[in-house]
């Protein structure tokens, strides 16, 4: 499961970071999660509850999901887009090739296949929070 080694990863940045800023215990770190990366949040949560130790013994892990927003590189038009009108195969494969999503997806406004992703397509830490 990748989700695992997505927990190892932000685990490994927090203490990083709590070391840079000298921080003695970790208290809470908030993490944005893209709707379009398929991240079971659950699993993620408990193997983050297993992975913490140290100075991220006692931290509060906050996941938000953020809804995919595409916007049109022809009309410029700006729009949600509701992971949960793909079909399931063509889902996993936006989720490992972002480009195919070009091949299945078209601006509502004017038809175009070419358009970026705003939001929804990535996993980062927005903050972390501590006690110096």
């Amino acid at each position: 499961m990748h989700e695992w080694a997505l927990a190892e990863a932000i685990i490994y940045t927090v203490t990083e970071i709590a070391e840079r800023e000298q921080l003695k215990e970790v208290s809470r770190v908030d993490v944005k999660v893209g709707e379009l990366q398929q991240v079971d949040l659950e699993t993620i949560k408990f193997a983050l509850a297993q992975l913490k130790r140290g100075k991220l013994k006692n931290t509060e892990f906050r996941i938000e999901t953020i809804k995919a927003r595409l916007k049109c590189r022809i009309c410029e038009h700006a729009w949600n887009f509701d992971k949960n009108e793909l079909d399931q195969e063509v889902a996993e494969a936006i989720h490992f090739v972002p480009e195919v999503a070009h091949s299945f997806i078209k601006c509502p406004k004017c038809g175009a296949q070419d358009f970026e992703f705003v939001e929804g397509r990535r996993m980062y830490i927005e903050s972390v929070s501590g006690v110096r």
